[in-house]
């Protein structure tokens, strides 16, 4: 059997072949990659619902302030609330994916984060995108994804908007050169 390689860590950058699909134009952040499937958040799909709104029916007091994107991370589990940040913190449940990229999925953070405690650089989604084991390597194959290794700068400093054309930029590649159309020599 083939030794999988992990993801984790990387984009997934979605090919024009997803179009019509929940995934069309979205950049996903891959937090868990293994021979057990694929966890990951999209981080440039915007959600009509604000801070505030997830605060008052949490029933979590907010300080005025700072507004954040908050995005749709997935088709899967979009009740679920997940916060990618940079800083690592002491939350309840955290997954460390790399020394500057944590997923927490516990209230402490967003209840930090309300008041002004939280982590400073942080992406704020509901749901999460998730693969079955071997599904992603498949769709991988089809070429329904380019991936590239993540940084702080992708995931921290770059507006949702700007991901898509920022992501294939550190491929060297513009969006209007891709196609649908997979060839292989």
């Amino acid at each position: 059997m083939q030794q999988l390689q992990s993801l984790k860590n990387h984009l997934l950058i979605a090919m024009p072949q997803l179009e019509d699909s929940w995934f069309e134009g979205t950049v996903t952040y891959l937090c868990e990659h293994n021979e057990e499937g694929a966890m990951g958040l999209v981080l440039n799909k915007p959600l009509k619902v604000s801070l505030d709104d997830i605060c008052q029916q949490l029933e979590i007091d907010r300080l005025p302030g700072v507004d954040p994107a908050i995005l749709a991370g997935g088709p899967v589990s979009m009740e679920h609330g997940f916060i990618l940040h940079r800083q690592q913190g002491q939350w309840d449940s955290t997954l460390n994916v790399e020394e500057e990229a944590h997923l927490t999925s516990s209230k402490d953070i967003l209840k930090a984060i309300a008041a002004g405690d939280g982590p400073q650089d942080y992406r704020m989604a509901l749901g999460y995108a998730g693969w079955d084991a071997q599904q992603l390597d498949e769709e991988l194959k089809q070429n329904s994804w380019l991936t590239v290794e993540a940084n702080s700068e992708l995931l921290f400093d770059t507006q949702p908007k700007d991901l898509y054309r920022s992501a294939l930029k550190q491929l060297g590649i513009s969006p209007e050169f891709l196609s649908s159309d997979a060839g292989h020599a």
